[in-house]
């Protein structure tokens, strides 16, 4: 079979690329060794979000009475909760079967391997091969979760993201290795349905690459719903020969053995780039990331490369993004290079997370003049009215042109609020312009009007 384009995995990179390449007049492939919607859709964005929102609603029914309504006490159904979560994501990997469909894109299941002269061979599940040839073949096969000498993964005692969203049972006791989203998200969850978490960190603060501000106010938050926080820690073994676990952890005052139930490895991501044909191609790779230029290109022409298994952030957006200025640039269209700068994040533990741009250490550091501004929750009508005031939303400016540099958020829905600040910034729109957008009343999102008087020395409300 014979191609203008061929993917290889179909997750939101993937599927993306794929889609645009079809609407921009391009006869599509997608090669898929597993689920339509890859990681993202199956066993990562999308059921977790399912598995937070469920523990979201669990901690609204236990805490309905401070909204003046009388509940029996809820109890919650583990099974129930990841029954759903795997129905959410069913549905939303149907949905891409649906849009493969309907974009004439043809999917071929198995595993693909590179191979010279632009091809590629599928190896189907029973075992036969199939080759397939185009003009242009982009790799997306994503990442997993990265395994630690220190704590082998066995599927059962020592886990991953994946299992940690289909346990048989809810454990009692639970040790998260890693507080970036993946293991914030997860800590939130089970300790929110009544699971003892400890989350253990390397760096000295949770979820290291936000604000320090940010981390500081997730620690505290944390802390008060019950979740223990051991930072500046490494764990160096995991004793699984009992019935549950005893995890060694080291720190500054020396060595301490935690007991639990379950250990959950949230220590990054690793690129999916073994075995998929690179060598032979001769495509150049680097510290477990294929080489690409800022169109995606690698160095052997007919060859592309996006999401996580290049060099950047490792978001599902990103990937998308990637593909999207990857193909539109295959087509002969002149996309701009994707500003790696003004790049969102969200973690969607509670309170939620969101940022873009220069932290305030970061401005400094690359010798801007600043002026930051923050707004707290606290002192935000919806906020008090929602019943959610911890939280604030931070901006920070150049101090000479007024360049908005980085927006960075903790609190209730902040993760729908950050794409303001992402538009903002593209706009290269200035603290004083966002100081006269009126922002409706009474809404979270005023807080960023706020926080924008307050670097000018104009805020309202504080």
């Amino acid at each position: 079979m014979k191609y203008d384009v061929i993917v290889l995995g179909s997750g939101p990179g993937g599927y993306v690329t794929a889609i645009r390449a079809s609407q921009l007049g391009l006869k599509t492939a997608v090669v898929e060794r597993e689920a339509l919607g890859g990681i993202c859709l199956n066993w990562g964005c999308i059921p977790t979000k399912a598995l937070l929102k469920s523990a979201n609603v669990f901690e609204y029914i236990e805490h309905a009475g401070d909204y003046g309504i009388n509940v029996a006490a809820p109890k919650a159904d583990f099974g129930g909760m990841v029954e759903r979560s795997r129905g959410v994501a069913d549905g939303m990997s149907k949905g891409v079967t649906f849009l493969m469909k309907k974009n004439n894109i043809d999917v071929v299941m198995g595993t693909g391997t590179l191979l010279p002269g632009k091809k590629l061979e599928v190896t189907a599940e029973d075992g036969s091969k199939s080759t397939l040839e185009a003009k242009h073949i982009i790799i997306a096969t994503g990442a997993r979760s990265r395994h630690l000498p220190s704590m082998p993964q066995d599927g059962k005692k020592i886990i991953g993201y994946r299992e940690a969203m289909t346990l048989k049972t809810q454990p009692k006791k639970m040790v998260v290795v890693g507080s970036g989203a993946i293991g914030v998200e997860f800590a939130y969850f089970y300790n929110a349905i009544g699971t003892e978490v400890t989350v253990v960190e390397y760096q000295d603060r949770i979820v290291p690459v936000e604000d320090v501000e940010v981390s500081k106010q997730l620690e505290r938050s944390f802390k008060k719903a019950g979740i223990d926080i051991m930072t500046s820690a490494e764990v160096t073994g995991v004793d699984t020969s009992g019935t549950g676990c005893k995890v060694t952890v080291k720190t500054k005052k020396g060595e301490s053995v935690l007991d639990c139930d379950i250990v959950l490895s949230a220590a990054g991501v690793v690129s999916n780039i073994e075995n998929i044909g690179l060598e032979a191609c001769g495509i150049v790779h680097d510290r477990g990331k294929i080489v690409v230029d800022e169109y995606y290109a690698t160095n052997i022409p007919g060859y592309y490369a996006i999401g996580d298994c290049v060099p950047g952030p490792a978001l599902a957006h990103v990937a998308s993004a990637e593909g999207i200025t990857c193909v539109e640039k295959i087509a002969g269209h002149h996309p701009d290079p994707i500003d790696y700068g003004n790049i969102p994040g969200c973690t969607y533990c509670f309170p939620e997370v969101a940022s873009v741009g220069m932290t305030e250490e970061a401005a400094k550091a690359a010798g801007h003049d600043i002026k930051v501004g923050k707004f707290p929750f606290s002192a935000s009508g919806k906020a008090s009215a929602s019943g959610h005031k911890d939280g604030f939303v931070k901006l920070i400016f150049d101090a000479k042109y007024g360049e908005l540099l980085g927006g960075h958020m903790i609190g209730a829905n902040v993760t729908e609020m950050i794409a303001e600040i992402v538009a903002l910034r593209k706009l290269e729109t200035t603290g004083h312009e966002l100081i006269k957008t009126i922002h409706p009343h009474p809404t979270l999102s005023e807080a960023v009007m706020e926080a924008a008087a307050a670097a000018y020395d104009e805020v309202i409300h504080l």
